[in-house]
């Protein structure tokens, strides 16, 4: 038998499809994904396999203490921690993140101590040859602070991830230390240990600065504590913009084949795109590829032209990741070294760094040119730095010439990447 609904079983009906109607709108509303977090890369170290004679000691029960200086300032923060050379998991029992009371010190200001915890959990086991994201920590930064991050092992991979030329003080000692005033006991080591970068979030869209390079972009010679590498001078003068400013370099790296470190172009997808927020990078290496190859004997002109290729090819190939990713790449000219008595460099060693240079400049294979090499040369003996600009090994450039590294580079190659 069919049953004819009358006009007041349809407003009954009606006003109960209302109401479902309703709940699954407000669920809908609640299942909505919120807007996307602003988060910007502050601080980061390039990693490699630590040295063996440059691990830190076996022990599991040891607190690692490392101070680090921030660029741009917001919150919360996030720490990215790197287990990315190891052959076994890092076993971590805890991690404690604070304001440190001073750039030299191991001591924390007390007020500002957080737990760092991942995917809830306080203690973190890293595979072999990953990297993690913390959990976002409640702590609000201002830019150029100094951070005391300290990590709590509770077992080491053999091989152990770091950067040895951190030109900053870390300082270890033995049981659970996280959240001690400063460490008792302590050792000190002027290198970092698996912390890999620090993130902020921003309430207005902000931008990194990526500089990729060798021991010119690490900064050899400069007095560990000062912050005195060109990249440090580079990023107090883009502190109104904001841009975060991110250094990655690595001493004695290589840009087309492995010294110490992986290459540029093995690297580049760790160090620099996966970075949070880069828009730019700045590519500064090379020098090491060309001294190398006459080091010890010198080439023959085959071997020259082989290097010249491999070279260009490897800018090439990353300046081409770097715009898929929409990314400005800016690359720095190779700066003369014919008075480096480790390198020793002849005259074809001298057209080889030429060539690449006259690669960088030529339009169209670069979105901008730093022309450090024009900057920094003797007039009188190009093939040399500039007196004042060498530290006296006619490779690195000295304190000055960090400094007008730092101070001659345009800000207006940078123009749209804060909006």
């Amino acid at each position: 038998m069919r049953h004819r609904l009358t006009f007041g079983k349809r407003i009954f009906l009606t006003s109960i499809a209302a109401f479902l109607l309703g709940i699954g709108n407000s669920s809908a509303s609640l299942a909505r994904p919120q807007k996307a977090a602003k988060w910007v890369s502050s601080w980061a170290s390039a990693e490699i396999g630590v040295d063996p004679k440059e691990t830190l000691p076996s022990g599991k029960d040891m607190t690692l203490r490392q101070l680090i200086r921030l660029s741009v300032g917001g919150g919360p923060i996030r720490l990215r921690i790197s287990n990315a050379f190891g052959n076994s998991p890092l076993e971590i029992a805890g991690v404690h993140v604070a304001r440190a009371v001073s750039p030299a010190s191991s001591r924390i200001e007390q007020s500002t101590d957080r737990v760092v915890t991942f995917n809830g959990a306080q203690a973190v086991s890293i595979p072999a040859g990953a990297e993690y994201l913390s959990d976002p920590i409640s702590l609000d930064v201002a830019p150029f602070a100094t951070l005391a991050v300290s990590i709590h092992f509770a077992g080491l991979p053999q091989r152990q991830t770091g950067h040895p030329g951190s030109r900053a003080t870390s300082y270890f000692a033995s049981g659970d230390q996280l959240s001690a005033d400063s460490l008792r006991d302590s050792n000190k080591v002027d290198r970092w240990y698996y912390l890999d970068g620090v993130d902020v979030q921003r309430e207005k869209q902000s931008a990194a600065v990526a500089v990729i390079g060798d021991s010119i972009v690490d900064g050899h010679g400069v007095v560990s504590n000062t912050n005195r590498r060109w990249t440090d001078y580079l990023a107090e003068r883009l502190k109104g913009r904001p841009l975060a400013m991110l250094n990655l370099g690595i001493g004695s790296n290589c840009l087309a084949q492995n010294c110490v470190g992986p290459n540029v172009p093995s690297r580049f997808g760790r160090d620099v795109l996966s970075r949070s927020g880069v828009k730019y990078v700045i590519i500064l290496e090379g020098v090491n590829d060309l001294g190398m190859l006459t080091r010890d004997a010198p080439a023959a002109p085959e071997a020259h032209r082989s290097l010249v290729e491999r070279m260009i090819g490897a800018l090439a190939q990353v300046t081409r990741r770097a715009h898929e990713r929409g990314i400005k790449v800016i690359g720095a000219t190779i700066m003369p070294y014919g008075a480096s008595g480790y390198y020793h460099p002849d005259a074809a060693s001298d057209a080889d760094r030429e060539a690449v240079n006259a690669w960088i400049r030529a339009p169209g294979n670069v979105d901008a040119v730093v022309d450090f090499e024009t900057l920094m040369r003797d007039p009188a003996r190009p093939e040399r730095l500039k007196k004042q600009f060498d530290s006296g090994d006619g490779l690195h450039p000295s304190p000055e010439g960090y400094r007008f590294m730092g101070n001659i580079i345009p800000l207006s190659i940078f123009q749209g990447g804060d909006r």
